[in-house]
């Protein structure tokens, strides 16, 4: 079959998402205050070859053209982040009105390009000034999020209706208060279980202000997702795919839908659950969204690992099963994909998916003016197909957003991790449509 954009259906929203510590820079300009991503690129051997996102695509004063960009390859929807610390300097208090001023102008392009503006109110940028204060581990973190999220749907909510709350909360509560790999850099289960508990409350309550204040919004969450496979069939390996599988797909989803917290006796939950007895709430742990958004980039196959404290899984490297992968490692498998559509509906209560972010990173070459990223091509040519599959089996998917329109300022990987349709010269900030970028173009034709 030659898919096309027109068999998923008239109403399917296409898109690109970007998010704004990544892309817009300008981190001390016009009032912004300073991100945890902006102190924690500071700290020597964080961020790969010494990056920083100060400048990152320049997206702050190229928004125009990189709109331009959007509409010319034929998508209908932008999806971009709203900067905590560009709105809020210090987090809370002072309303900085340079900020809410660019977010105005950047919504009104696109409406004027006919894009849907699709807006993530967290996407990993935490104010520096909150952060000094305990940040996501904080008993004050749902004080702060809810006046930001009422600040953001009372000015920008008579224009946009397309809302998520929070991107990929496993992702920074991990990587950000568990492991140190991202910002802000904190480790220990001191850190990860409060900012679990906040991030989970955060999510539902800023689903119910979006839902109070804007008419007729559309709103969701979005969930990072990677089908855990067990290297073997011994009982030892699939008990740690187990264990890494309630971690990374069932964390976040499971009190969303009134489920709680996963169990399955596994032992690290059993101290997140006495944790959250102390905190309570776990009744507002619950919201019916409108849609939930599924970020999917690889698989996992794990082996058990006696050595790696209460999970006790490590990964087989997809490079070292000698399988189809990423420049990153990430392993390229388009069924699992497809498996993880089907389970994600299968849950009870979940009403609609968008695929909100799908990519790879590749090393591209821009050669006489040109990037021939066909290994890009083969990996979207595979997962729509896969999507398409899942649709066609009853699968409610009503969206796809590409990850990513430019390449940028790709977290601890700096600038070298290429994920974008169009290539960017960081020194110039020159920018160059992908053959990958053509071939969306091609795909979305009428």
């Amino acid at each position: 079959m030659n898919l096309h954009s027109s068999h998923f259906g008239k109403n399917f929203l296409w898109g690109v998402a970007m998010a704004a510590a990544q892309n817009e820079g300008a981190y001390n300009i016009d009032g912004r205050g300073l991100s945890i991503w902006d102190v924690f690129a500071r700290k020597q051997g964080k961020i790969k070859g010494g990056d920083k996102p100060y400048e990152a695509c320049d997206f702050y004063y190229r928004y125009k053209d990189d709109l331009m960009l959007v509409k010319a390859l034929g998508f209908k929807v932008f999806r971009f982040s709203i900067s905590w610390s560009r709105v809020l300097p210090d987090g809370i208090g002072r309303v900085n009105k340079e900020g809410i001023a660019f977010y105005h102008k950047l919504i009104d392009e696109c409406l004027q390009l006919g894009l849907i503006p699709f807006v993530t109110l967290y996407h990993w940028d935490l104010p520096q000034a909150l952060e000094k204060e305990g940040g996501w581990a904080s008993h004050q973190l749902l004080k702060w999020f809810t006046r930001f999220v009422t600040l953001c749907t009372e000015e920008f909510g008579n224009k946009v209706k397309h809302w998520i709350v929070l991107n990929e909360p496993m992702g920074f509560t991990s990587l950000g208060y568990m492991l140190g790999k991202h910002a802000p850099g904190k480790t220990g289960l001191d850190n990860f279980f409060p900012a679990i508990h906040n991030a989970a409350m955060a999510q539902a309550e800023g689903g119910r202000i979006v839902r109070d204040i804007v008419n007729k919004a559309y709103v969701g969450t979005t969930f990072s997702c990677s089908e855990v496979l067990p290297f073997s069939d011994k009982k030892e390996d699939i008990q740690a795919a187990n264990r890494m599988d309630i971690l990374l797909n069932r964390l976040f989803i499971e009190p969303t839908l009134g489920r709680n917290y996963p169990h399955d006796g596994f032992v690290l939950m059993d101290k997140l659950h006495l944790h959250v007895k102390a905190w309570k709430y776990t009744d507002r742990l619950k919201f019916n969204f409108d849609f939930i958004g599924m970020q999917n980039y690889f698989c996992l196959t794990v082996k058990h690992n006696p050595i790696i404290p209460y999970v006790q899984a490590s990964e087989v490297k997809a490079a070292t099963r000698k399988v189809p992968h990423t420049a990153l490692g990430w392993e390229i498998n388009a069924n699992s994909f497809y498996r993880m559509l089907k389970r994600y509906w299968l849950y009870g209560g979940v009403k609609e998916i968008i695929v909100s972010e799908n990519g790879a990173c590749f090393k591209d070459e821009l050669k006489n003016g040109v990037v021939n990223d066909e290994a890009r091509i083969n990996y979207f040519q595979q997962y729509l197909t896969a999507m398409h599959k899942a649709q066609q089996e009853g699968v409610n998917v009503k969206g796809y957003l590409a990850w990513t329109l430019t390449d940028n300022f790709e977290w601890n990987e700096g600038y070298k991790a290429r994920f974008g349709l169009v290539h960017v010269d960081f020194k110039t900030q020159l920018r160059t449509i992908k053959n990958s970028g053509y071939w969306w173009r091609d795909f979305l034709a009428k």
